[in-house]
């Protein structure tokens, strides 16, 4: 996030603190990134007081979430409560569909980015958790993605799972020590010294932010970004090798 968006984005969420203190009910976000849930986990932390808050995406694996800050009252039933709808798309199975057919048409209708969540696609079907107000966009307007036919309805729940479904790629190696450096540097299969200029020019990411401390160290499960080469997963540290290397395995997402 720039300086401004920043400011922009911690006034939204100062303002839904303050209107669930006033009015006493709940208020709810749109769809937040997995940036911007970071953002807003740190920051709900420490400003909303004696109110609470939680994240929710439609289901439990999602990564595109709506935020929640609501009284105490209504922690019983808080996530029955988000205004998310489930769409789910029919299409035969030898019509290959993608995230990118998806989106484009949802956003051919003019719809924002931050009312759609997560769009699943698999063989034959997809589903997407919506605001409800794009659910009646999409309900009415779509009947085909690309060109191919599609049936959609809003009365199944989530069935498909992101982690089924997503693809990764092992890249094995040895690294000297587990600073941001190393492991930037063979994750996108460039020098030390070129890993270290774009660590310096924030370009890249650590679990969602950036990072330009060449020496910060990892560890397993973090998330890797590096603009222009994707993004990774530290997923296992194996050990040392004979002249004292660290063995490591990254997932890239493809």
């Amino acid at each position: 996030m720039t300086e401004q968006t920043d400011r922009i984005f911690f006034a939204k969420l100062a303002d839904m603190v303050n209107r669930c203190e006033r009015d006493g009910y709940s208020v709810f976000s749109s769809f937040f990134d997995e940036r911007q849930c970071a953002e807003a986990e740190m920051w709900c932390r420490r400003n909303t007081g004696g109110l609470h808050y939680t994240f929710h995406g439609g289901f439990h694996e999602a990564n595109r979430k709506m935020l929640a800050v609501y009284p105490d009252y209504c922690e019983d039933y808080i996530k029955d409560e988000f205004p998310i709808k489930c769409l789910t798309f029919t299409y035969r199975k030898e019509d290959r569909l993608n995230h990118r057919d998806f989106l484009g048409s949802f956003m051919g209708l003019m719809l924002k980015r931050d009312t759609i969540g997560d769009i699943v696609v698999s063989e034959g079907i997809a589903q997407t958790a919506v605001t409800e107000v794009a659910a009646k966009d999409i309900l009415s307007s779509v009947s085909k993605i690309g060109r191919t036919g599609i049936k959609v309805s809003d009365s199944r729940d989530f069935e498909l799972s992101l982690s089924d479904i997503q693809q990764f790629r092992d890249i094995g190696g040895t690294v000297a020590s587990l600073r941001l450096d190393c492991i930037t540097a063979l994750a996108a299969n460039i020098s030390r010294e070129k890993a270290v200029s774009f660590i310096r020019a924030d370009r890249v990411d650590v679990n969602h932010f950036t990072v330009s401390s060449v020496s910060h160290e990892l560890k397993e499960g973090d998330i890797l970004s590096i603009r222009g080469f994707g993004r990774f997963i530290l997923s296992a540290v194996n050990g040392l090798t004979k002249k004292s290397r660290i063995r490591i395995i990254l997932k890239k997402y493809i």
